[in-house]
């Protein structure tokens, strides 16, 4: 359990520093701090009394409203005070005298009162009724009335700023009222890096390579603990590396299909993204995953959609071959007893918590696997395993996971967030049910819970890509959900 809690603190560390460095003063690691106490206090309980004895509900809900609520005001204590705007009447006019008599409105209006003007003839009548110009301190909002498919507007007036305006703005295009998108416009900081020749290299392939072989090596090493063959033994006989190279070479597979297909696709929307790169640790599994880094925004939610689908799709396609393959040179042995059982026993591995895995397992093993029995996994097993467990994790639709960015490319990024709150919901009954889950829900409740949206944020799906997206939930609900007991009996295991 300390080991667990030693990595859930590091992967913490990375998303409050990603996600809440940029927006407040306040120390990150006072935040991280905050934000890691139920883990201690749940760690705690279950050192002290053991897995049999089921948690409180206080002492599982508690923490997380206390935590969640100081971790929100740390947040908004170290936010900069934002000035008062000066009260004006929402009739007057926007001429450039009221720009030279207002210093305050000078602030909040990045464009003069030409440019002004011709920001409105962006609009055509026909295409999008432009009603008001909202000036915000990072913003320009265009409000009024679309007037066509949006994909269209969003293409004509695109343009049209772009003949004015040249890459000085990006130009979203976001959800408002029902039936009322509207247009924004912000500073665009990749154009400024180029004007200061201040952007940073965007591909080193020596880097991504040296974290692959660094990678390689460590996982190796695991599969060969995996294996059964000690660090002792290791030392004297190097030779016995190879019997790593199947948990090695499966997992590093899975994972590289899983971010290159990711790659892939974000290079075919022009999305500027780093390569893969791997997260080698010396022990546990041998590595914290792989990832890219988006670098410019995506410019649609059909984008979105499919840079986020093609990587878990991939990743799954890799795995199954795999994992039929490792369970059929897996051996069955008697189920543990319940204190032993849990996600990670690989030597007596109960695969009845989940249906599809329960499924593959009585497909390959037949007869052999029955009522009352467990699987001791091979190491190329082990790698498939983990890798539909890494599929089941990045579908999950919460914020800036694969499934987050799935949900929000159907049906929007308000809908995304509230269906993200209840998955958070979801995963915690599911862990207080079955505690093997509570590091997942930590993990789902620390990470923001909206994405950053595409430019075109209003364009919706086509029915093939809505599909797939329901294909994948899908996907996560047979990985997710346990053998019903009724299919078990059946099948009599």
């Amino acid at each position: 359990m300390w080991l667990l809690l030693i990595i859930l603190g590091s992967i913490t560390y990375f998303l409050v520093k990603r996600s809440v460095a940029p927006i407040t003063r306040t120390p990150v690691w006072i935040i991280w701090l905050v934000m890691m106490i139920p883990a201690v206090v749940w760690t705690i309980w279950y050192e002290v009394k053991g897995q049999t004895e089921p948690m409180p509900i206080v002492l599982v809900i508690a923490p997380l409203i206390i935590c969640f609520t100081t971790y929100l005001w740390l947040i908004r204590l170290g936010q900069p005070v934002k000035e008062k705007e000066p009260l004006h009447d929402p009739t007057e006019t926007n001429t450039a005298e009221t720009e030279k008599s207002s210093p305050e409105s000078g602030k909040l209006r990045p464009i003069t009162a030409t440019e002004e003007k011709s920001l409105r003839d962006c609009f055509p009548w026909g295409v999008y009724y432009l009603q008001n110009l909202d000036y915000r301190p990072q913003a320009i909002l265009c409000r009024g009335k679309l007037r066509t498919a949006p994909e269209e507007a969003y293409k004509s007036i695109k343009k049209n700023i772009e003949q004015v305006f040249g890459d000085r703005f990006l130009i979203l295009f976001q959800e408002g009222l029902p039936g009322n998108p509207f247009f924004a416009l912000v500073p665009n900081p990749w154009a400024k890096a180029e004007e200061k020749n201040e952007e940073k290299p965007l591909f080193r392939p020596w880097f991504a390579l040296s974290l692959l072989l660094i990678t390689l090596l460590t996982t190796t090493v695991i599969g060969t603990e995996m294996a059964g063959i000690s660090l002792e033994n290791l030392s004297d006989n190097p030779s016995f590396l190879l019997q790593g190279l199947p948990y090695s070479l499966g997992l590093i597979t899975i994972l590289g299909i899983h971010e290159l297909s990711h790659y892939l696709m974000a290079v075919r929307y022009k999305v500027a993204t780093t390569l893969p790169y791997f997260i080698p640790i010396p022990f546990f599994l041998g590595t914290f995953g792989a990832f890219i880094q988006m670098k410019s925004p995506v410019p649609h939610r059909k984008a979105l959609f499919d840079v986020a689908l093609a990587g878990p799709l991939a990743g799954f396609m890799a795995t199954i071959p795999l994992l039929l393959w490792g369970i059929s040179l897996s051996e069955v042995v008697p189920i543990p007893m319940e204190e032993e059982s849990h996600l990670f026993n690989f030597e007596a591995l109960d695969p009845r918590f989940s249906f599809l895995f329960a499924v593959l397992v009585k497909v390959m093993l037949s007869g052999s696997f029955v009522a009352g029995k467990a699987i001791d996994l091979h190491p190329l097993a082990i790698a498939g395993y983990i890798g539909l467990i890494f599929t089941a994790l990045n579908l999950m639709p919460v914020g800036q996971l694969d499934g987050g960015h799935i949900v929000h490319g159907m049906y929007g990024q308000r809908t995304a967030v509230v269906v993200g709150q209840l998955t958070r919901v979801f995963m915690l009954v599911l862990a207080i049910i079955r505690p093997d889950f509570l590091l997942w829900a930590i993990l789902l409740f620390l990470m923001p819970v909206s994405d950053q949206p595409a430019l075109n944020d209003v364009t919706e799906l086509d029915d093939k890509r809505d599909f797939l997206g329901l294909f994948s939930l899908a996907l996560l609900l047979l990985i997710l959900l346990p053998l019903p007991g009724a299919i078990a009996q059946w099948w009599q295991i």
